[in-house]
């Protein structure tokens, strides 16, 4: 447990420190953050709408670089307080279990779509979605996890400083998770389209996604959080996405 004064160490980063300690943390971090901008970059130079949907006007490439710089401070955060890590060895266990869980969700998710039937233009069609979706998902993790995560943590435990720090850390996993259903919902009800009992399921099922996906960013790490959503979106985006323009339409 830190007191205040190390809270301040937070900001003032002991980086050279911290990142010789977790070199291997912050190598695959930047690595997978490489990665992702060469998609986006790809993208991006290919077709110029395909991000407006998600971030309007924004260019994309500055939106991600922004992400990332931001995910990766508050990566030091979690990694300074021994919080959550962005990679562990021989996590296979969970990884198959991330597996696992994403497929029987993005399978649910297809089912569901069979009954109400989301409109033909909900995701990026083949072969564009083989790089959008690994990267979108890294923006998602970052924006609708580690971002308001870090910012939750770093208040819960200003505000609460005596307080178990592993009780503040599930408040946090069980709160964050309604931020993506809350914006999917209203996105959904706004439209008119869909049927109250849609817009609810979807909600629920939304954040069951998000809390699963912290759940194992807490007992394992970044990356099993992201092969979780990269499963997901396999089968319900690219996948179900490329065969219901057919089945459906």
């Amino acid at each position: 447990m830190h007191d205040e004064n190390d809270l301040k160490k937070v900001f003032m980063m002991n980086v050279p420190e911290l990142i010789t300690t977790n070199r291997r943390q912050y190598q695959v971090y930047l690595v997978l953050s490489l990665v992702v901008l060469g998609f986006v970059s790809i993208l991006h130079g290919i077709d110029r709408t395909v991000f407006q949907r998600f971030l309007g006007g924004i260019n994309p490439l500055l939106a991600f670089l922004v992400a990332i710089v931001l995910g990766l401070f508050f990566l030091s955060y979690f990694l300074f307080e021994g919080w959550f890590a962005v990679y562990e060895r021989g996590n296979g266990r969970g990884l198959a279990y991330a597996a696992g869980i994403a497929a029987v969700l993005g399978l649910i998710m297809i089912f569901v779509d069979t009954k109400i039937v989301f409109p033909h233009t909900i995701n990026i069609l083949f072969p564009k979605s083989l790089l959008f979706y690994p990267a979108i998902g890294l923006f998602v993790e970052i924006v609708f996890h580690m971002l308001p995560v870090g910012l939750l943590l770093l208040l819960l435990s200003t505000v609460f400083r005596d307080a178990d720090r592993t009780r503040i850390i599930w408040v946090a996993i069980v709160i964050v998770p309604f931020l993506d259903p809350v914006y999917q919902g209203i996105h959904m009800a706004s439209s008119g389209l869909f049927p109250l009992w849609a817009v609810l399921y979807v909600g629920f099922h939304i954040f069951i996604i998000n809390f699963c996906q912290l759940s194992l960013f807490r007992r394992y790490d970044f990356i099993t959080m992201y092969v979780f959503r990269l499963v997901y979106y396999l089968f319900w985006h690219i996948v179900w996405g490329y065969l219901r323009l057919e089945m459906l339409f």
